[in-house]
Formats: C-alpha cells, sequence, structure tokens
C-alpha cells in the first residue's frame, strides 16, 4: 500500500507540474503576443541568429517541443526554409533547459524563524495569491494574464514540491535502490529516458521528475547521465507526430529535431565511455542534486550544439536525403501547404499565409479564362477539358481557403484582422466566379464549333477589342491583389466601366447587323453570351480590386465606396476612364466606321459593275440580234439564189428536151 500511495502522489505530483509548465507557458505567449513568432518568422537568416532566437523563444514558452512543432509549420508553410529551422531548433534544445533552472527553486530552504520567509513553499504561496488576485479582481487583461503565469509558476512549483515529497521515503527503500542500481548500465538508462521521455512528451517533466528522485540520495552520475541522453531523444516522439500531415521539408525539420538530439547522445555517449574505459571516471557514483542535474543537462545540450552548429550544411543535406522529393507535379495543390493549422494560433500570420494561398488561385482563374478565350478563335476538345478540370481546382481552392479563413476567425482577431479576413473571404467569393466564367465561355466556344456558328468578320473585330480589355483587367486585378497594391487598385474600376460601354456598343452593332440581315439569331444567341461573361468578369474584378482598397480601411464600406467613385468622378478617375476609352473604344469605333465606309463602297462599286455588267449584256444582245438579221438576210439570198439556180437548171432542162424533140422530130423527117 506504501508503495501505491507513494506512485499515485507521485503522479499527482507529475500532473500538477505539466499543467502549471503549461499555463505558464500559455500565459507567456499570450503576454508575447504574436510577437515571438513573427521575430523567430523574419530573424532566422544565420544559423546563429536562429540558434539564438530559438534558446530565447523556447525559455519564454517553457518547451523546446512547443517552439519546434511551430518551426515545423513555418517550414511547412513555406515561410521558412529547413535550413533556417536547423539552426533554430539546436537553439530550442538549449532554451528547454532553462526549465530546470527553475525547479532548482522549489528546492529553496529558508531554514527557521525569519528565514522561512524565503522558503520555495512560501514563495510560492506569495506567488499563486498574487496570482489569484491579478487574475481574478484586475480587469486590466494584461495584468490577467501576468496573473495566469503567476498560477501557472505556483502550480509547477506545487507539483515538484509534491513529487519529492512522494519519493522522500524511498531514500531508504531497498526495492527502489536495487531498481536505481540496475539502472547504471547505460544502455538500459538511455532506453528508459527515451521511453519514460515519449510516454510524458516533456523533456522538462522528465528532467523534473529526475530532480525530484535526486532528492533521495540514491540518483548517482552514472544513472543520471545516461538517462539525460535518453531524455533528448525521447522528447523528439511528439514532434514527429506533429509532423505526419506535413508536407515533406516539415518532415525533414522534425527530422532534424530527433538527429540533433541523436547525434548529441552518440558522440557524447562514445566519447564518455570510451574516456571512462581507460580514466575510470572517480565521480560517476557521486550523488546528484537538482542543481547538478539542471547542470548536467544545460552542458550536455550546449555542448551538443557547439559541436553539430559547424555542420548544419551537412545535417540539411542529410535530411533531403533522407527524406526525398518526389517527381510527382503538384501544380494545383502546391499552395495548400501554405494554409498551416499550427499557424492559427497566429491569426496575422495565417492571414498572410491565407492571402499566398489566394495568389494561386487568381493565377489559376487567369490562366482559365484566357484558355477560354482562345478556344473562341481555335476549339480543342482537349484544352475544354483541361479548362473543366482547372475549375474543380479553382473550386478546391474556394473551399480549403475558405474553411481556413474560417478557422482564423474562431480565434481572437483584432477590428483589423477581422476585417481583413471578412475581405479576404470575399474575394474568394470573385475568384470562384471568374473560373465560372471561363468555363461559361468556353462552353460558347463548344456550342459554336458544334454548330459550325462562325461570326461575321466584323463581329470577330470588334470582340477583338473588348477581350483585349477583359484580359487586361483580369491581369491588372490579379497583380494588383497579389502585390496588395492599393493604388492601382483604384484604375480596376475606371477599365470596368470601359469594358460596360464596350459591352453596350457591341450590343448595338450586333442589333444593327440583325436588323441589315447580316447576321441571324442563331449567331446572335452565343454572342449575346459572350457579353454577359465578359461584362461579369470585369464586375467581379472591381469587387476584388474594391476590397483590396477596404482591406486597409476598416471604416470603408465597398458600396458607397463604388457609388461614389462612379458618381463624383474626379479628375484622376475621369482621366483614367479616358485613357481606357481611347485605347479600346476610340480604334474599334475607327475600325467600325472604316468598316462601314469600306462596305458603303463595296456596295456603290457591286452597283457601278452590275450597271456596267447589264449594260454590256445588251449591248451582246444587240450584236446577237443584228448578227441574227444578218444572218437571216444572208440566208434569204442563198434561198433566192437557190431558186433562181434550180428555175435556170429547169429552164436549162426545158431547153433541151425542147432540142431533143426537135431533133426527133428531123430524124423522123
Amino acid at each position: 500500500m506504501e508503495i501505491l500511495s507513494t506512485i499515485l502522489t507521485l503522479l499527482s505530483g507529475v500532473a500538477l507540474f505539466l499543467f502549471g509548465m503549461g499555463l505558464m507557458g500559455d500565459g507567456l505567449k499570450q503576454v508575447a503576443g504574436n510577437k515571438l513568432e513573427m521575430v523567430l518568422y523574419k530573424l532566422t537568416s544565420s544559423p546563429i541568429k536562429g540558434i539564438l532566437l530559438g534558446t530565447v523563444v523556447t525559455a519564454v514558452i517553457q518547451s523546446s517541443s512547443a517552439t519546434t512543432v511551430m518551426i515545423i509549420g513555418f517550414v511547412n508553410s513555406g515561410m521558412m526554409q529547413v535550413s533556417q529551422a536547423i539552426g533554430t531548433i539546436m537553439g530550442a534544445n538549449i532554451g528547454t533547459s532553462i526549465t530546470g533552472w527553475i525547479l532548482c527553486l522549489s528546492y529553496i530552504d529558508g531554514g527557521s524563524g525569519v528565514a522561512t520567509l524565503v522558503s520555495s513553499a512560501t514563495i510560492s504561496a506569495v506567488v499563486a495569491v498574487c496570482g489569484i488576485i491579478f487574475k481574478t479582481f484586475v480587469k486590466n487583461e494584461s495584468l490577467k494574464k501576468v496573473g495566469a503565469i503567476m498560477m501557472g509558476f505556483a502550480i509547477l512549483m506545487t507539483g515538484m514540491q509534491t513529487m519529492s515529497g512522494s519519493v522522500a521515503g524511498l531514500r531508504s527503500n531497498p526495492t527502489f535502490l536495487n531498481i536505481i542500481e540496475s539502472v547504471k548500465s547505460p544502455f538500459l538508462a538511455i532506453l528508459i529516458g527515451i521511453i519514460f521521455t515519449a510516454i510524458l512528451q516533456s523533456a522538462s517533466a522528465s528532467i523534473g521528475i529526475m530532480q525530484a528522485l535526486s532528492t533521495t540520495g540514491a540518483i548517482s552520475f552514472a544513472v543520471a547521465f545516461p538517462i539525460t541522453l535518453g531524455i533528448g531523444v525521447g522528447a523528439a516522439c511528439p514532434v514527429l507526430l506533429s509532423a505526419v500531415g506535413a508536407n515533406k521539408n516539415g518532415k525533414r525539420t522534425a527530422l532534424v529535431y530527433l538527429l540533433n538530439d541523436l547525434f548529441g547522445m552518440i558522440i557524447w555517449g562514445t566519447v564518455f565511455y570510451t574516456v571512462n574505459a581507460f580514466v575510470n571516471f572517480s565521480f560517476l557514483d557521486s550523488a546528484m542534486t537538482p542543481v547538478s542535474i539542471a547542470l548536467l543537462n544545460t552542458v550536455f545540450r550546449m555542448a551538443t550544439v557547439l559541436v553539430l552548429s559547424p555542420f548544419i550544411k551537412f545535417i540539411e543535406k542529410f535530411v533531403f536525403f533522407i527524406v526525398k522529393e518526389d517527381p510527382e507535379d503538384r501544380e494545383d495543390y502546391e499552395d495548400f501547404d501554405l494554409l498551416e493549422d499550427r499557424l492559427l494560433m497566429y491569426p496575422s500570420i495565417a492571414l498572410e499565409q491565407s492571402h499566398k494561398a489566394m495568389n494561386g488561385m487568381a493565377r489559376k482563374a487567369k490562366k482559365n479564362i484566357l484558355r477560354a478565350m482562345t478556344l473562341l478563335v481555335n476549339f480543342d476538345d482537349n484544352r475544354y477539358q483541361v479548362i473543366q478540370e482547372k475549375e474543380k481546382v479553382i473550386d478546391k481552392y474556394e473551399d480549403k481557403v475558405g474553411s481556413y479563413l474560417i478557422k482564423v476567425t474562431s480565434h481572437n482577431l483584432t477590428a483589423v484582422q477581422s476585417h481583413k479576413a471578412s475581405e479576404l473571404l470575399h474575394v474568394i467569393s470573385d475568384y470562384e466566379r471568374l473560373g465560372d466564367h471561363a468555363v461559361n465561355i468556353s462552353k460558347v466556344a463548344k456550342e459554336l464549333a458544334d454548330k459550325k456558328i462562325n461570326f461575321s468578320g466584323q463581329a470577330l473585330k470588334e470582340l477583338s477589342f473588348l477581350e483585349a480589355a477583359v484580359q487586361d483587367i483580369v491581369e491588372m486585378t490579379c497583380k494588383t491583389f497579389m502585390d496588395d497594391n492599393r493604388e492601382a487598385a483604384k484604375k480596376v474600376e475606371p477599365l470596368r466601366e470601359c469594358i460596360e460601354m464596350l459591352c453596350d456598343e457591341l450590343k448595338f452593332n450586333h442589333v444593327q447587323r440583325l436588323s441589315n440581315g447580316e447576321c441571324d439569331m442563331i449567331k446572335g444567341l452565343p454572342f449575346n453570351d459572350l457579353l454577359t461573361n465578359y461584362e461579369r468578369i470585369s464586375a467581379h474584378c472591381s469587387n476584388i480590386a474594391v476590397a483590396i482598397i477596404e482591406m486597409q480601411h476598416v471604416e470603408l464600406d465597398a458600396h458607397s465606396y463604388v457609388k461614389n467613385m462612379r458618381q463624383l468622378k474626379n479628375d484622376n478617375y475621369r482621366e483614367t476612364l479616358e485613357a481606357y476609352l481611347f485605347h479600346y473604344m476610340t480604334p474599334m469605333n475607327q475600325m467600325v466606321e472604316k468598316e462601314q465606309l469600306l462596305a458603303m463602297q463595296i456596295k456603290k462599286e457591286e452597283a457601278l459593275r452590275l450597271a456596267e455588267d447589264e449594260k454590256k449584256d445588251k449591248d451582246k444582245k444587240k450584236d446577237k440580234d443584228k448578227k441574227k438579221d444578218k444572218d437571216k438576210k444572208k440566208d434569204k439570198k442563198k434561198d433566192k439564189d437557190k431558186k433562181k439556180d434550180k428555175k435556170k437548171d429547169k429552164d436549162k432542162d426545158k431547153k433541151k428536151d425542147k432540142g431533143k424533140k426537135k431533133d426527133k422530130k428531123k430524124d423522123k423527117s
């Protein structure tokens, strides 16, 4: 029963210790806000800076695992390179040793009398009372957070005292002493350190328990040293688990944490026990104290970083060798890695990552619109299918980024951050609609190809001006959004108005062609569908541009802004609109007028040609009639001559007959 009671008390002390450490770490993070994370993100340009920053951040949040998980999030989202992360992780390993020194405060014994006021129990009690007062009765939010830190510290100290008290009776327990004696085997001690830390998922907790056990006097250097080596490796378990869903670089970063402690264990374990085999250190059986354990832990971690820091490039190559890159194409999904759940606790970074992911959505929507436009000129079924597939990817962006932004809004945001998240959600919807219009245009192109419908040359020329303007507004909008350029965004609305005017002009010209019989309703319906889609594309681009402007002005209302812009039309707006009209509308109208004049000239020339042909036909007919008359006269003359010849022949025949008759008469006579 005594052993069971000791174990339960020890476990309750561990629970209080872990809870207090978590509460204190959370409070410190709240007081620091996102500053530590932003510093960690921005100031890791060199290994030395990375090591120093990793040490400071981990000392503040009291967890090397938490720091490394945060770094994995940065690397996984593309905000930090693996090479930058290595130094920071090394620093995190040093920073986590600070907890051991804090725990030494729980062993302060003030002695008797007035000196008891400086004992650990008194200090913990005072800190706990102050923490409760700040947390419960003070209205200032900053002081409330400080109160949470103080309460966490007090609970941590209480947990440490509970652990120490629970093992106090073990110093004379033969079973416990035999177990400790068996742990003097280095390999067994290292294994215990790894397993115990992997279960607790906290190197600080394992060190704290060993410090508590050291108060029994049973923990010697021969036991403490190998356990300390194993604790570092065991602390890598939660880090490795956090990288399960990460990308290749995230997994490499988690592996860096493991390799740092693994190399440290192998290097210093090999060096120490090799030298001991020849020298036979006399201090191996020396009893350890909480302070000496904290010192051992700090020296081990600093020595490991000192030895490994010159080989950061080698470590980087090694993790890239172990976790090889897949050759698979990730064009459509690469941006989703930016949406890292580990960054949700830091809204400013999460919003920045959402914006970056939406840049990919913008690029894909723009490309799909351009693909659809090319189908109108040269339809290809394979390209048509590509447009449909890319639309699914754009829809996936809407789902992924939209869901991520909703998660961001569930955290405590400032007014500016909340406003930006709302505007980004609106922009996502507009980009998704741009993708839909690309599909609509591709369907019009397919209809034209299937039904073998060809627009008139005039209609195609007019469409070319409109399509150039639409391509311009899509390109401008996407670039403006990616650059977050408010001034450039102001130029989008005038171009939208220009496109609207172009669409109206094309519709009017189309009606004219219908009335003149130059076009029919079969061609007219798809033509109108195209104009509608182009007009809607420009409207969504305008919405995105207004959202870009609004993101920097919380008080700005989109509808009022656009309404005022259109009504007031200041000099800058008018100048920009006139420039667009001169670039697109004027050449188109000139082309239309030229085409109309050319058409009139062609009609005139056609009429003259017809008149000339008619005259030629008449002349030919006259000539033909004259020829017929001549031929008739010739035929009559021939007939007359034939008759004369026949008459002559008859007369000759008669004459001959008469002559014959006379000759017969003569003969008879």
